[in-house]
């Protein structure tokens, strides 16, 4: 299956993504763990209003809570965002943590869960062990061959970046902007 996704970081890039034809978008919630920090996101009001009308063009909306949860008062803060997006109509949710999706398919098998660019999968022994996890989807680091692409779409489904990005470091490894500035990537604030 091919399917456009789209990012939306706020309302206004959502429409155009959806008037526009995409197949699926994804977003932040305003009040969770979402690497897209330096986007608008969606409240509560704003997040029900576009899955309405996502679902109304027959498309789909991924959650990302792809950054690290720290345990603790965080995990109840994830869980609590985690089901609010779920409950509300997200179709998957997408995380950076492996083990984190593992113990959310152990507690809620019914939830869709893809395996963030976060993660740093580019082979087929970090796909195979998503998919043991409960992962339905690898969203692959920017650096995976084109071989070994084919090789993972055998199994699970995946997902790939057709533009470049600005970082130039390896997906879901860069410590450098935490280092220098105290902005972790991993927490959705690199600089």
């Amino acid at each position: 299956m091919l399917e456009i996704l789209a990012p939306a970081g706020s309302m206004e890039s959502a429409l155009a993504a959806l008037n526009n034809g995409a197949n699926a978008i994804y977003l932040g919630l305003s009040s969770s763990f979402s690497a897209r920090q330096g986007a608008e996101n969606f409240d509560a009001d704003a997040f029900r209003a576009i899955i309405l009308r996502a679902h109304l063009c027959g498309a789909k909306v991924y959650v990302a809570l792809n950054t690290v949860v720290r345990s603790g008062e965080e995990v109840e803060a994830f869980l609590k965002d985690l089901l609010f997006a779920w409950n509300e109509g997200a179709d998957a949710i997408i995380l950076q943590d492996i083990f984190l999706g593992k113990m959310v398919h152990e507690l809620y098998p019914e939830i869709v869960l893809h395996l963030s660019t976060q993660a740093g999968v580019c082979n087929v022994y970090g796909a195979k062990v998503a998919k043991d996890y409960g992962f339905s989807r690898v969203i692959l680091a920017r650096e995976t061959p084109l071989a070994e692409i084919a090789k993972i779409a055998e199994f699970i489904e995946t997902e790939t970046f057709v533009h470049g990005a600005l970082c130039t470091c390896f997906s879901g490894q860069c410590y450098f902007s935490s280092f220098i500035g105290g902005n972790s990537g991993n927490r959705g604030r690199c600089k």
